[in-house]
């Protein structure tokens, strides 16, 4: 089928652009970084022409057109203004002229307009409004007053140095994440998405909730991968979302199963939507060490998740239905052979020392070679190229645009220091006690996170956030994990939850009723960052002992199934749900001597719920 637009000229200019950004990124991973300025600031020149020929192929009218023309021209003259005056910025001897200030601050004017047309609104908005608190915060009120900052120093900082947009953030994307989002994109056209969500409904279909299993194997399989929840639930609900309809859900439950798992798999390693680099970068603390914290906790999300879907076909009085075989040829089981092994490449090349970016060009090396020589009708089928250069150029400039977005706010509260100052407040407000803190971070995080990519919900929020956790004493990689996981959460939790909206036209719910059931499903998920706390020897490589691990491990995977289990209760068993969420409660928050009596307990309610079903696993019906 043929591509919107390839034989249009916007369609030939967006295809050789992103060649230019596919070559950019193998070249970079391979030998890598050829000059940070020149690669930092012209790959957001690429990310930003493409977006904008993207909107024009589908513009509206021509002030549309107009409008994005000269967002373009607009960015186009800033970077042309930094390139100008590159040697003498690195040197950090070039003093900003009145032209210098107007044109980098066209260049932000711009940015900030692209990334309204990449993500929407609200990241826009937070970059717009910051920047205006940059330029005009001393005439603020109260606290958030700032000692003021002139034109030349704020432009200064956001456009012609690597403190703003140009920061840390956009030589992580340019020199590490790109290359995994051409990973990403290889699979895609390789057809491997497809086979693993066959291969998770073939697992699962014996479970009696059948397809909703499904979807969220598949979809944590892929979202580890993906750097986007709503990416991942367009890719992967169109399948699962009628299959878990089919199977006698209603569609917001549908819906809702769908955002939750993609959701998850922004925090399943290896990959966690490219987090896990940036977080290493960020924290200084090895990517290994990363994912083996990762690990155990996104393993109880998702057995979180599955507990709640069961209880919930349970609920329904669903009976396990004998499933159609799945049946696969030898060629789909060496494809997802093909997956494995590529992953198994870039966590090796890890473990080996190399790079993430030179590790993410090992994975893709060895998912082409095997992919091709399991497809090889795919080398010669241009089409299929067309799409993957496509894709993989439209997702990179759309990331490497919001994150030079989010730059902006790193710049403009670095300058001012509120972000400090707003710890401080909260800290105040908390004085000093660590449930109350957390509770308050926990909010701050998901208003904060709503509307925004992982990525940037991530970078903005542990900036602001983070410092106050530390100072009560909360360890650096809890304390990023923490602001992870409801970074990541604010997808699905209402009012903006773009997982559950994007889940919601597919599954013909209402969307904000999608949202609440995803919520509901997830609940686990939004405890357990408060037992990376509680139990801190939940996260593995963090410094604790075996036995310690272990029993923080039991401790929450009996309060994850319990709170579970709490949501989705028998029917006619309402009383359930208060009993084990104080069980719950007293495995994560009141020390080893409760927590170990509360296993106990929690062993007798489950003997005592089993012996209240029948033997296909229902509720015995009173009479």
């Amino acid at each position: 089928m043929p591509l919107q637009g390839q034989n249009s000229v916007f369609g030939a200019a967006i295809l050789i652009l992103s060649a230019i950004v596919v070559g950019t990124v193998l070249y970079v991973s391979l030998f890598g970084v050829f000059n940070d300025s020149y690669l930092r600031v012209g790959m957001l020149l690429l990310g930003g022409l493409l977006v904008a020929l993207s909107q024009l192929e589908r513009a509206g009218g021509n002030l549309d057109r107009l409008l994005l023309i000269g967002t373009a021209i607009a960015l186009g003259l800033g970077v042309f203004q930094y390139f100008r005056a590159a040697e003498e910025i690195e040197t950090g001897l070039y003093f900003l002229s009145p032209t210098d200030i107007w044109l980098g601050a066209l260049g932000l004017v711009g940015l900030i307009e692209l990334t309204r047309r990449s993500v929407g609104a609200v990241m826009a908005s937070v970059a717009a409004l910051v920047l205006l608190y940059g330029a005009f915060g001393d005439l603020a009120p109260g606290f958030i007053r700032h000692a003021g900052v002139s034109a030349e120093e704020l432009v200064q900082v956001l456009w012609f140095s690597f403190d703003g947009v140009f920061g840390r953030p956009m030589a992580a994307v340019v020199t590490t994440i790109l290359i995994f989002i051409l990973f990403g994109a290889l699979l895609e056209m390789l057809t491997i998405d497809q086979v693993l969500v066959r291969l998770a409904l073939a697992a699962t279909g014996r479970m009696r909730s059948g397809p909703a299993a499904a979807a969220t194997v598949a979809s944590g399989l892929f979202g580890t991968i993906s750097g986007s929840a709503v990416a991942n639930v367009v890719g992967t609900g169109v399948i699962t979302i009628p299959l878990i309809k089919k199977r006698g859900f209603s569609g917001r439950f549908a819906g809702a199963v769908e955002a939750a798992a993609s959701s998850g798999g922004q925090i399943t390693p290896p990959i966690m939507g490219a987090v896990a680099f940036i977080m290493a970068d960020v924290t200084g603390v090895p990517y290994l060490t990363i994912c083996a914290a990762a690990a155990v906790p996104a393993i109880l999300y998702y057995g979180g998740l599955f507990m709640a879907i069961s209880s919930s076909a349970r609920r329904m009085e669903l009976v396990q239905e004998p499933q159609k075989r799945i049946a696969f040829d030898w060629r789909e089981m060496a494809q997802v052979a093909v997956f494995l092994l590529s992953l198994a490449a870039i966590v090796g090349m890890m473990i080996g020392g190399a790079s993430p970016a030179y590790a993410g060009f090992v994975g893709v090396a060895v998912a082409a070679l095997l992919g091709f020589a399991l497809r090889p009708e795919l080398l010669v089928n241009v089409a299929a190229w067309l799409k993957f250069i496509r894709s993989a150029g439209l997702i990179s400039a759309q990331l490497i645009v919001i994150v030079g977005a989010v730059g902006i706010v790193i710049g403009v509260l670095n300058l001012t220091g509120v972000g400090l100052r707003f710890a401080s407040l909260l800290s105040g407000l908390a004085e000093g006690q660590l449930a109350l803190s957390l509770l308050l971070m926990a909010l701050a995080c998901l208003l904060l996170g709503m509307g925004m990519p992982t990525v940037p919900a991530y970078l903005i929020i542990v900036l602001v956030m983070g410092p106050s956790l530390q100072q009560l004493g909360v360890p650096i990689v809890h304390t990023h994990m923490f602001v992870l996981y409801f970074g990541v959460l604010s997808s699905i939790t209402p009012p903006v939850a773009l997982a559950a909206f994007a889940a919601a036209p597919i599954a013909g719910s209402r969307p904000m009723a999608t949202a609440l059931e995803a919520s509901r499903l997830a609940l686990p998920g939004f405890v357990i960052p408060f037992a990376f706390v509680y139990q801190p020897a939940l996260l593995l490589g963090t410094g604790y002992g075996f036995w310690a691990s272990m029993q923080a491990m039991l401790f929450v995977l009996l309060a994850v199934l319990l709170i579970s289990r709490a949501c989705y209760p028998d029917r006619g068993r309402l009383y359930m749900t208060p009993v084990a969420l104080a069980l719950a409660a007293a495995l994560l928050f009141f020390g080893p001597l409760v927590g170990w009596v509360a296993t106990a307990a929690t062993v007798a309610l489950t003997l005592f719920e089993r012996s209240q079903r029948a033997p296909g696993g229902l509720p015995i019906e009173k009479s």
